[in-house]
């Protein structure tokens, strides 16, 4: 047995309230940073060492038994091994080891623990890491923290403790993910996401794909368990870098020989660069190596510039194009989202409409004399119509999704700066490789002093106020079975702040929201190509984190909108928003069913089965978890109740009751 230096100045801590421990009896408490087995045991307290020196069991987990000759023990709850409840002397047969003890002080309020003060941080790989990922720029974390992640998780503590780094504790991985996601595309810059080994990693891999095909930059960091074990089947062991093979650009294991900080800066950078799902797997034996004054890595010298400029013979072609054209269009999809100041200012040069694509909804706002909506399935009347009358169209920035519905029979030039992206589904006439923002400047630069392009805009005017009118009739349709969509998105669009940034879920209620609610300058984040249901609140708590940590975003207000389907997915995640105060409106579009398949069984001439939900009052959950909750059956109440979960500091739930028929 060994004790604490009975000459050393110790650190008295309160650990339990007096009587709060019945004689007998063992529990777990912590004395600053350590944690410690607290015995009552024949009206005396004694404290150990919480670990066992076997395996590490949680002696302060265990119970105190009765053994031979009346001698009774404090046993360990994993593999049985004895201690003595009052000095933490090993009975005999085992090794002598005992455990270190430490003194106890019965106070009137409380029992004391007085350990020495903590020795000076001993720098670990994971703190050279940690170090080097807020060098690149990474400023929050969501995650989890957990047995296989711990030494990785105190290098975090340290960079938070420091201000260097804000860390979000979530309900389950799956949201770390996606509110990494949603930081990605709200800020344009990477958060990371930390787990345990096992199914704390793969649970982030939904999310990890959403930000993947969307091109969100995202950095995974995933305990694991130790090198020695690898391999063989140990507790929580599978082969994580072939797992995450698929969808991260980078994946290594973190290993005692690796060159810590270039680990580090060459997954920070891949994330970056290539706007994708950079992963690093920290094995629990190495997370807590010494690094000494091994220094972290910077981002200095390692990224240039991006602008590219597109070869003069690709310029030509798209000019040449523009020259014959009478009725141009412009497209705008998500990958012009940085540049849709060039881009609007090609449309003003051309008097042409600017159709976006869904994902990039909001990027110009529908206010704008040149802008006609969304094209697509989610879109409006006003995008296809310019679609079906265009004799050229000029993409920028968008990959001809199947759901924005590209005429291929017309005369295309395509901007983008992915070369893969060129003619990704079928050939275009002009493929033009370049960012966005240079070339559509250089083509407004170098256009044809004769243009023979008709002045659309009055059209755009036209166009809109026909659909407008179609949308203020539909906010009337009642069949007595709820509020219908129309209504929820105009009450929306007239209250819902400019710069605000709105996370949308998929389902009938996103269809809804591409076709009803137009954007005055808000931010729009979605599941794009993955789709995937569930991404609405935790791509919210994304967006509001980023709102803290950039001055571009700061004070803008952040709403998500979902079913009662998505919203389901991740609803715990609610305590999470009020746990951190979060500032978010959720719109809920509750019908009662997975309405989307509902509308395509019947499509397609299916019966409708098993799309039923059973529900629990979302508001009420809201306001049971601490939060703002308020519930909607009239159309008449939208208004008020908006505009009270918007003036609450804080996440509210606004749940309105829905005809799943009138979307």
């Amino acid at each position: 047995m060994t004790t604490a230096d009975e000459n050393q100045d110790l650190v008295w801590h309160k650990v339990a309230e007096p009587d709060s421990l019945p004689e007998g009896r063992v529990t777990t408490v912590t004395a600053g940073t350590t944690t410690l087995a607290l015995v009552h045991f024949q009206g005396q307290y004694a404290a150990m060492d919480n670990r066992c020196p076997h395996q590490g069991g949680p002696l302060g987990e265990g119970s105190i038994e009765e053994g031979i000759e009346d001698q009774c023990w404090l046993r360990c709850p994993w593999h049985g091994w004895d201690f003595d409840p009052l000095t933490g002397k090993p009975p005999g047969g085992h090794e002598d080891t005992g455990q270190q003890m430490f003194a106890v002080d019965e106070r009137a309020d409380g029992i004391y623990v007085g350990v020495p003060a903590e020795p000076q941080h001993d720098r670990t790989v994971t703190d050279v890491m940690a170090e080097t990922m807020v060098n690149w720029g990474v400023r929050t974390t969501f995650g989890m923290v957990g047995h296989s992640n711990l030494g990785l998780a105190d290098a975090l503590r340290l960079q938070e403790a420091a201000g260097k780094l804000s860390y979000y504790g979530i309900r389950h991985e799956g949201a770390a993910a996606f509110a990494c996601s949603g930081y990605a595309k709200a800020s344009g810059r990477p958060a990371s996401c930390l787990t345990i080994a096992g199914p704390g990693a793969t649970n982030l891999i939904t999310g990890l794909w959403d930000a993947k095909v969307d091109r969100a930059p995202v950095l995974a960091l995933t305990g694991q368990v130790q090198v020695q074990v690898f391999g063989p089947g140990a507790f929580q062991d599978i082969d994580l870098a072939a797992a995450f093979a698929p969808v991260a650009q980078f994946s290594q294991p973190v290993l005692h020989t690796s060159n810590h900080a270039e680990l580090m800066t060459l997954a920070c950078k891949n994330a970056i660069v290539n706007r994708d799902v950079a992963h690093l797997i920290f094995p629990d034996d190495v997370q807590t190596l010494p690094a000494g004054d091994a220094p972290a890595s910077k981002p200095d010298g390692r990224i240039g510039p991006v602008d590219i400029s597109p070869p003069k013979e690709s310029l030509d072609a798209a000019l040449g194009e523009i020259g014959r054209a009478k009725r141009p269009i412009i497209i705008a999809g998500y990958g012009a989202k940085e540049a849709m100041d060039k881009v609007t200012e090609l449309a003003q040069a051309l008097k042409a409409p600017v159709l976006t694509t869904f994902k990039a909804k909001g990027q110009i706002p529908d206010t704008h004399p040149n802008a006609a909506g969304v094209l697509g399935r989610s879109g409006t009347p006003i995008a296809s119509w310019f679609m079906n009358e265009c004799d050229l169209i000029l993409a920028f920035g968008t990959s001809f999704s199947n759901h924005t519905g590209i005429e291929p029979t017309k005369r295309i030039v395509q901007v983008d700066f992915d070369r893969m992206h060129l003619g990704k589904f079928h050939p275009v006439n002009v493929p033009v490789w370049g960012e966005i923002g240079v070339t559509a400047d250089l083509i407004c630069q170098e256009l044809p002093k004769q243009l023979q392009v008709e002045d659309q805009v009055p059209e755009i005017a036209e166009r809109w106020s026909i659909w407008r009118e179609e949308k203020a009739s539909r906010v009337a349709d009642d069949h007595g079975h709820g509020v219908n969509s129309s209504s929820i998105f105009a009450a929306l669009t007239k209250i819902a702040p400019a710069d605000a940034i709105i996370s949308v879920d998929v389902g009938n209620n996103t269809y809804s929201f591409g076709r009803y609610f137009e954007c005055a300058g808000q931010s729009v984040l979605m599941s794009g190509y993955l789709g995937s249901i569930g991404f609405g609140f935790p791509a919210a708590m994304g967006a509001w984190a980023a709102t803290q940590d950039f001055d571009d975003l700061k004070g803008r207000k952040v709403i998500s909108i979902s079913g009662d389907g998505g919203f389901g997915q991740y609803a715990m995640e609610f305590t999470t928003a009020v746990k951190y105060g979060m500032d978010i409106t959720h719109i809920l579009l509750n019908n009662s069913e997975l309405g989307k398949i509902t509308k395509e069984q019947k499509a397609g001439e299916w019966p409708v089965w098993q799309t039923s939900l059973h529900n629990l009052s979302f508001a009420a959950f809201a306001r049971a978890c601490g939060g703002h909750g308020e519930r909607v059956t009239e159309a008449a109440a939208l208004e008020e109740a908006i505009k009270k979960a918007l003036d609450h500091k804080g996440p509210a739930l606004v749940e309105v009751m829905t005809d799943a028929e009138l979307v």
